[in-house]
């Protein structure tokens, strides 16, 4: 099963040097353990654009959808065998970036 761990971040930085080495390790891990299957680090919130096409034309917003301190600053996604298994893996790449991570299922097709 694919999960999405979505790293959450409350201050606006970018990882510093200790962290990003500590990523590049978590993220070898994974693909050594075949857990891997994509992640990428997103711009600030402050670079959001949302549009909403569902009324009579697009409505284009600059910024995010929701002002919130937390916002989401990158993600994995993972294959796991189970959901303790990418809790697992969740923790572990929370202390690699020093983040919060939160864990979702993706939804069977």
């Amino acid at each position: 099963m694919q999960y999405l761990l979505s790293v959450i971040d409350d201050e606006n930085s970018v990882a510093d040097p200790d962290e990003d080495a500590a990523i590049d390790v978590f993220n070898d891990r994974l693909r050594a353990d075949g857990y891997w299957v994509f992640a990428g680090g997103l711009g600030a919130p402050v670079n959001a654009t949302v549009v909403d096409n569902r009324g009579a034309e697009a409505v284009v917003t600059d910024g995010p959808f929701v002002e919130s301190k937390e916002y989401l600053i990158g993600f994995w996604i993972i294959e796991a065998p189970d959901l303790d298994v990418a809790l697992k893996l969740a923790t572990e790449g929370s202390k690699a970036c020093n983040r919060k991570i939160e864990v979702r299922p993706f939804l069977d097709e």
